[in-house]
């Protein structure tokens, strides 16, 4: 279970630390040193999971799950939040939960315990998501075996078909611009362009339509983006 996660941390040494456990585990991962930008990347990027600092600079990591918790967007205000700090007491510990934290882990970090959390904290976020095998037609996306069949006949795609595949097909006839499926599908690389989404789906239909000129699954909606078609 691989996610986008934003880590927060004034401590450059320690935040490139849990990038590098993290990053082991297949995560995205983008570090920021304040809470000021830890905010506006959150906003920016629509992470999965926070790691925060309690105490950092400009907005302390409290301060940042205070104000997302309380943010209109839905998606801000209900990201999964794990609190990293030095300050152990049950009383500290309790604080940040009550201001919105999803859980809490006491320096010095434990990469064993580290990666178990943040597991156990996608496993809960997640649990509401649609089933992980999707059926639009005849395509069937197995997201937990990376599997694509059409017709009952397996189809080999690339990392990022099958994620732009399966975000469409988790929610068919929405319309999905290309940089939300940049947001959602390429996490937190830079060096690509809407243009990509482009490339990426042409050779996407190429491998799942009968006649990919006339596309009867990945439609394009022209001045919008793309979607899969309600079957």
């Amino acid at each position: 279970m691989t996610a986008r996660i934003l880590v927060a941390d004034d401590d450059p040494k320690h935040a490139q630390l849990i990038r590098l456990y993290l990053e082991r585990e297949g995560h995205q991962v983008l570090t920021v040193g304040d809470g000021r930008a830890a905010l506006e990347q959150t906003r920016a990027r629509r992470p999965d999971l926070l790691v925060l600092d309690w105490m950092m600079p400009e907005v302390d990591g409290l301060d940042v799950c205070r104000i997302l918790r309380a943010d209109p967007d839905t998606t801000l205000a209900n990201v999964a939040i794990l609190l990293v700090t030095a300050r152990s007491a049950e009383n500290d510990m309790l604080l940040g939960l009550d201001i919105g934290a999803d859980d809490y882990l006491a320096k010095p970090v434990s990469p064993r315990e580290l990666t178990a959390r943040i597991r156990a904290l996608l496993r809960r976020t997640r649990g509401n998501e649609a089933s992980d095998v999707l059926r639009v037609g005849d395509i069937e996306v197995d997201a937990p075996r990376f599997e694509v069949r059409v017709g009952g006949a397996p189809v080999r795609l690339t990392a990022k078909e099958f994620g732009i595949l399966e975000l469409l097909a988790r929610e068919p006839g929405r319309v999905f611009t290309r940089g939300q499926i940049l947001d959602k599908t390429f996490g937190f690389e830079n060096e690509v362009s809407e243009r990509t989404v482009d490339a990426h789906v042409v050779n996407l239909r190429r491998k799942i339509e009968i006649n990919p000129a006339e596309p009867r699954y990945v439609q394009t909606v022209y001045g919008r983006g793309y979607r899969m078609a309600e079957q």
